[in-house]
């Protein structure tokens, strides 16, 4: 049985990827660290908290004596790295936060990794060899797009926010224990996740929660901004896709090819809420209100996911049209 550390996996993307990871791969044990922030909640992983492959600590991917405790009792092989500070509107207001996560934890985490696994740069420790620290990141650290392009592998970092900021910081750090010690590692950047577990503060989730509050639904701007939509399963499989074929030292982006504007994202929810959960009178899209625009709102992110598509055999299984639906079902659920 394979010790693999997956951090942050009560939040939205980690909560989704265990139980697909246990269900795939029954060879493994996940140890979950999350440090349970009001962005993380148990209860996202209640369908698997007795799963005898399956153990919850509760701690900060800062802490180092708590992280070379964990791979010494567990005997860690590998690293899925969720755990991050990722709602921009709170890096906004709090940055400094955002760097202590981010960056500094990422640091900790993939030095303790590095001391356990490693002799010394380009030397691991007999039986290591195999170990790989798998860092997941976001299409953010890339800035903005014009009206046409696409980000891929190679475009030049130049985060808008303190949120892309970390998290460019911390890939520049992955990236840097890859070229200078030799470490295995993968990195992944994705484009915008939707589905079940979310937390309450992002578009969607907004968008549904207001609606059927009977509350005024945000639309920041002129709602023209556009982000390319993937379905969060669909990254959880390109997760592990990456983790178990990726090449060393490779980074891949993982894109739904979904670009929508807010426009359509908030007027699609309402149009599926009119249908399956119909207020008295009227439609949803009335409560569509227009306010200021975040601060530094990039304007348009889009993702090619040639790499992975062609190297690894990875294809987003849901459009937007049919991921979306079941993300509201799954809200209305609840």
């Amino acid at each position: 049985m394979t010790s693999l550390l997956v951090t942050g996996c009560a939040g939205f993307i980690g909560s989704n990827f265990v139980p697909y990871y246990l269900e795939q791969y029954p060879d493994y044990h996940i140890i979950n660290l999350d440090l349970l922030t009001y962005a993380g909640n148990l209860d996202n992983l209640k369908e698997i908290s007795e799963h005898e492959r399956y153990t919850f600590v509760q701690g900060d991917i800062c802490d180092r004596g708590l992280l070379e405790r964990l791979f010494t009792e567990y005997d860690i092989r590998g690293i899925i790295h969720f755990a991050a500070e990722s709602h921009v509107d709170n890096s906004i207001k709090n940055p400094g936060v955002f760097v202590q996560t981010n960056v500094i934890g990422t640091f900790t985490l993939i030095d303790v990794a590095y001391k356990y696994w490693m002799e010394k740069s380009f030397v691991f420790k007999p039986g290591y060899e195999a170990c790989r620290f798998h860092h997941i990141s976001t299409d953010e650290v890339y800035g903005t797009l014009g009206e046409t392009g696409l980000f891929t592998e190679t475009t030049p970092y130049a985060p808008n926010s303190p949120y892309s900021a970390s998290k460019a910081g911390s890939d520049l750090i992955v990236r840097s224990y890859f070229h200078t010690y030799g470490m295995n590692t993968v990195i992944t950047n994705c484009s915008n996740n939707y589905g079940p577990k979310q937390h309450n503060e992002k578009l969607i989730p907004t968008i549904i929660r207001k609606a059927i509050g009977n509350e005024a639904i945000p639309i920041y701007g002129d709602g023209k901004n556009i982000r390319d939509w993937l379905y969060v399963l669909d990254h959880c499989k390109g997760i592990a896709l990456v983790y178990h074929k990726g090449q060393v030292g490779e980074v891949y982006n993982i894109g739904g090819r979904n670009e929508r504007n807010n426009n359509y994202i908030a007027d699609k929810v309402c149009e599926i809420l009119d249908a399956l959960h119909p207020k008295a009178e009227g439609s949803y899209k009335e409560q569509l209100q227009y306010v200021e625009d975040r601060a530094g709102h990039d304007r348009r992110y889009a993702i090619d996911a040639t790499k992975i598509e062609t190297e690894l055999g990875w294809k987003a299984d849901e459009n937007f049209e049919t991921g979306i639906v079941k993300t509201v079902e799954w809200y209305l659920s609840r």
